[in-house]
């Protein structure tokens, strides 16, 4: 219990309580695989280290990479082109 000028007033433990980390946008669809000849991921087209820093990136930073994924090369065509079909 708190005072709020002479007013006793109790706090519900769920306000007061730590809430729950917000999600992190992520393009990942759980396909998790990097090609060679690219480095892209097959799944969601992020290298390695876009990858592994994922959760350290700032929301801009994660933003402007999302932005850039449809720009980048399909890492299934070379992959495909590389075994001949």
């Amino acid at each position: 219990m708190r005072f709020v000028g002479r007013t006793p007033k109790i706090e519900n433990e769920m306000t007061t309580a730590a809430q729950p980390p917000r999600p992190i946008a992520t393009p990942c669809v759980k396909v998790c695989a990097v090609d060679g000849v690219t480095g892209y991921c097959l799944g969601c087209r992020r290298t390695l280290q876009e990858i592994a820093g994922w959760a350290r990136l700032g929301d801009e930073e994660r933003a402007a990479i999302m932005a850039a994924l449809p720009d980048r090369p399909d890492p299934m065509a070379s992959l495909m082109a590389a075994s001949g079909r």
